[in-house]
């Protein structure tokens, strides 16, 4: 059971050129005949209540979904019963693809707040990347950003101390609510100091510690979730 709530909506508001995000998830280029093809794959939208998961490990793969509103973390849970996040997903990115390659999903996908998601039937997708190229290219960059986004949270795991990781973390999100048109300086974090500890490998006590550290050095405000960066070369400078 997924814990997903069917989203009551017109079929008007379903359509991608009415949502304030295609700019991010519409390939350039495409006809209008093309938009609406692409409009009938993408024809449900579900809301994913705080702490519900979208979908779970080894449930079987037949979706993939456009997160159009909140955030997700994507999980998995080590042998002992450990939880470990593996990644952070906002609006405007994409879950799911984790479970391309063994046709099932590999990890848990929790939503950190009331989100919702456009959900994308692979195969009407996949079928819809033979007739419009665009859309091919789309998938395929998708697909490169998660290979991006591992491969940073590798180095970040392996050769940063702390201080740079945190810093880093901050400043990747800034970038990304910057890329979708939100601000890159004044932003609610909808994680757990736990939950980032988690990410970064870190104790939660030492994220606490290193955010003081960082507001005492004039680098940013926190007023409870709500974080400011105030001076962002300075935070940069944290990983020269």
């Amino acid at each position: 059971m997924h814990h997903l709530h069917p989203a009551s909506e017109t079929a008007a508001a379903l359509r991608c050129t009415s949502c304030l995000l295609s700019a991010f998830c519409l390939p350039e280029g495409l006809s209008r005949e093309d938009i609406e093809k692409l409009d009938a794959v993408v024809s449900v939208r579900r809301t994913v209540r705080r702490g519900h998961a979208l979908y779970r490990t080894d449930d079987p793969f037949e979706n993939i979904y456009a997160v159009r509103a909140g955030s997700f973390k994507s999980l998995l849970f080590n042998p002992d019963g450990r939880e470990q996040v593996m990644s952070f997903q906002i609006a405007g990115e994409l879950l799911g693809l984790d479970g391309l390659s063994m046709q099932k999903h590999a990890c848990d996908a929790i939503a950190l707040e009331d989100s919702q998601v456009c959900v994308i039937p692979f195969h009407r997708l996949e079928a819809l990347c033979h007739d419009i190229p665009g859309i091919q290219h789309m998938v395929h960059q998708f697909l490169g950003e998660e290979i991006a986004r591992e491969r940073r949270l590798l180095m970040v795991l392996g050769n940063m101390r702390a201080e740079e990781r945190l810093a880093s973390f901050i400043l990747d999100l800034s970038d990304r609510l910057t890329e979708r048109g939100y601000s890159s300086r004044e932003f609610h974090l909808r994680v757990t100091r736990e939950e980032i500890g988690n990410y970064l490998g870190l104790k939660m006590e030492t994220v606490s510690r290193i955010f003081s550290r960082f507001q005492d050095a004039g680098f940013i405000e926190l007023q409870q979730k709500l974080i400011r960066i105030v001076d962002i070369d300075g935070l940069r400078s944290v990983l020269a």
